[in-house]
């Protein structure tokens, strides 16, 4: 039988962007659920979601707060493929699995699939990624959208529980350490960490000479 929780959750639109300072939407729909946030952190959602929270929940309206960004029409992130160096940071980084690529090789966004969340740019070391405005069919994000990108978050967050998991029982883990190989150190790994140095120095230099060409 649903729940508050899940009516709430419903309301939401499923970007998982994290704009409301939670770490998704379903995070959110509990902490409004227990009285622990205000109905006014969805710039996704909007006016509209607010008035809709605001009636689900018995409270009173009040504007988009500013501190967590700004409404505004659907976007999608395109990838300058070029540029791209093939670092995985923004495959890691996508909430919905709605980038996909290899290693060293090019990546590309599925724009069906982006829900606009934005976190795929910063960790972008070469900012090929930019958010463009939708159209078309694109510009729309309904229903069915909405719960197919709620099923693509749990599962990719079902996959990454399955793997910290993996990880912590191996022999030689550390029993209670951060989720990671035994045996490695824990933040970035270094070897990747000098491949994507050296791909953003290529990128600079054919930069620097392309800029330097009558």
């Amino acid at each position: 039988m649903p729940t508050v929780v899940d009516a709430l959750d419903a309301l939401l639109p499923q970007t998982q962007c994290t704009k409301c300072g939670f770490p998704s939407c379903r995070a959110y729909a509990e902490a409004l659920a227990a009285g622990a946030a205000p109905i006014n952190r969805c710039p996704p959602g909007g006016d509209a979601v607010i008035r809709r929270l605001a009636a689900a929940l018995g409270r009173e309206y009040a504007p988009l707060d500013p501190r967590c960004g700004v409404e505004r029409g659907r976007h999608v992130a395109v990838i300058d493929e070029p540029r791209c160096i093939g670092c995985t940071l923004c495959i890691q980084a996508c909430p919905v699995d709605a980038i996909v690529g290899a290693p060293r090789q090019m990546h590309t966004v599925v724009i069906e699939l982006c829900t606009g969340c934005d976190l795929c740019l910063p960790p972008c070391p070469v900012d090929c990624i930019a958010m463009i405005p939708a159209t078309g069919a694109d510009a729309i994000w309904d229903e069915l959208r909405m719960a197919a990108a709620r099923q693509r978050f749990e599962a990719r967050s079902r996959r990454l529980a399955r793997l910290r998991s993996r990880r912590t029982e191996r022999p030689g883990a550390r029993a209670g350490a951060a989720p990671q190989e035994a045996g490695r150190p824990s933040g970035p790994n270094p070897d990747k960490q000098a491949v994507i140095r050296a791909a953003v120095a290529r990128v600079r230099a054919r930069r620097a000479g392309a800029r330097r060409r009558p």
